[in-house]
């Protein structure tokens, strides 16, 4: 079977499901990661230690790594890991990668709004903005942007560091405090530019697909049914499929499609977020990985190969990468969603009560809290974690979103100050 590198950050969700969708799939798995694990030396060929956030330096160890352990395929698990696996993968010549720069450019807001301004996709209006600017300087951005504007890091995720500003005087507040974030992320002393773009009302919507060949497949078009207007944007509720009518989930597709081609992007998964101004989609975010944190729990997939085997999404984007069969993949179930619970403040997690009863719901799989007790906790913008997640199935997306609401409401979470 194919050997398949993954990178792993330490820190991240997603190492269990691909660990376990490589294992069912009987691949030959080489973990590389930023921290070794403490067996490494009994792990000779199948653990490699790279600094993700140095993705030339991490293509030569890879190199010299495959010399003697030859790698079919490169994985990078979520956002933090894509340009080094591109990186990677481009160096070793597997066959399905994506270019570099297509992967750079969906992790890089000031490249992504570039391309897609070229190809002349529908977008919110940018400027970028240094973090030690003066007055002067954000009073040009908004300008370009106009009022209410979003005030962001070029390269962060899952709304992290994400403020809307409805004046100018809150647009300054947020300038600086997302500058202040990025201060206390970037140690090396390399502060990264803001971007500011211009707020778009309207209803929005996640697509998550898988690109093959450069021909984006759906699998999922999610509802965001809370509204996210700000100031923070936390995402709560992911439902599918969506209750668009079929003209505009064909107008969704067909923005995300043409800025997948934009961007350049040639194989795997893609989560792109976008806004629905009227009937118009606006592309307000296209990565190049799937949903994030234990979200892909809810999905179970059926694929043209197989069509009785109900396969992960994690398995389908190894099958992908490995060259495996494959074929039409679609949903398995009428109805389905998570819930992503958010900080709802800052301090040390104490308890976290009513689980039982949540998972009692009908309609209700499963749920997931993610962080242990006792830990500090912190809310966004700051915060880059949720709490937990609760993951639904039913018969359509309303009644999955009920229960949702209902398991939700049913937790008890317990923060203190200290």
């Amino acid at each position: 079977m194919p050997r398949v590198m993954l990178i792993l950050p330490t820190e991240t969700y997603r190492a269990t499901a691909f660990l376990k969708a490589a294992d069912d799939l009987g691949l030959q798995v080489v973990v590389a990661s930023n921290e070794a694990p403490t067996l490494a030396t009994l792990m000779e060929g199948r653990v490699l230690t790279l600094d993700l956030r140095q993705p030339v330096e991490s293509a030569d160890r890879a190199m010299e790594f495959a010399a003697r352990w030859p790698v079919d395929a490169v994985v990078g698990v979520d956002e933090g890991s894509v340009v080094t696996a591109a990186t990677v993968a481009e160096r070793l010549g597997t066959p399905h990668r994506n270019p570099v720069s297509a992967v750079r450019a969906t992790r890089d807001k000031r490249q992504l709004r570039a391309r897609l301004a070229k190809a002349g996709l529908r977008q919110p209006s940018f400027a970028e903005l240094d973090i030690t600017a003066g007055d002067e300087a954000l009073d040009a951005a908004i300008g370009i942007s106009g009022l209410p504007c979003v005030i962001k890091p070029v390269d962060l995720a899952a709304s992290r560091g994400v403020i809307r500003a409805d004046d100018r005087a809150e647009s300054g507040v947020a300038a600086r405090r997302v500058g202040a974030l990025m201060r206390e992320i970037c140690g090396d002393g390399v502060l990264p530019p803001l971007i500011i773009e211009s707020y778009v009302e309207g209803a929005e919507v996640a697509l998550e697909g898988l690109v093959q060949e450069g021909s984006l497949a759906v699998i999922a078009l999610f509802d965001k049914p809370d509204p996210l207007v700000g100031p923070f944007f936390e995402e709560t509720i992911y439902v599918t499929p969506s209750r668009l009518d079929a003209a505009m989930q064909g107008a969704v597709l067909d923005a995300v499609r043409a800025a997948v081609s934009a961007l350049g992007l040639r194989h795997g998964p893609v989560h792109a977020e976008v806004r629905m101004d009227g009937d118009v989609p606006v592309v307000i975010e296209v990565a190049a990985r799937s949903i994030g944190g234990l979200c892909s729990q809810v999905i179970r997939l059926s694929c043209a190969d197989a069509p009785s085997e109900v396969r992960t999404l994690e398995n389908v984007i190894l099958r992908e990468a490995c060259g495996l069969p494959l074929g039409a993949v679609h949903m398995v179930d009428k109805a389905c969603g998570v819930f992503m619970l958010p900080m709802p403040a800052a301090g040390i997690l104490r308890g976290v009560r009513g689980v039982e009863e949540a998972e009692s719901v009908a309609g209700i799989t499963g749920v997931a809290m993610s962080i242990p007790i006792g830990e500090r906790v912190r809310p966004l913008p700051e915060g880059d974690r949720y709490l937990g997640f609760i993951f639904a199935r039913g018969e359509t997306p309303r009644g999955v979103e009920a229960s949702l609401r209902r398991a939700q409401g049913l937790l008890d979470i317990e923060i203190s100050a200290a």
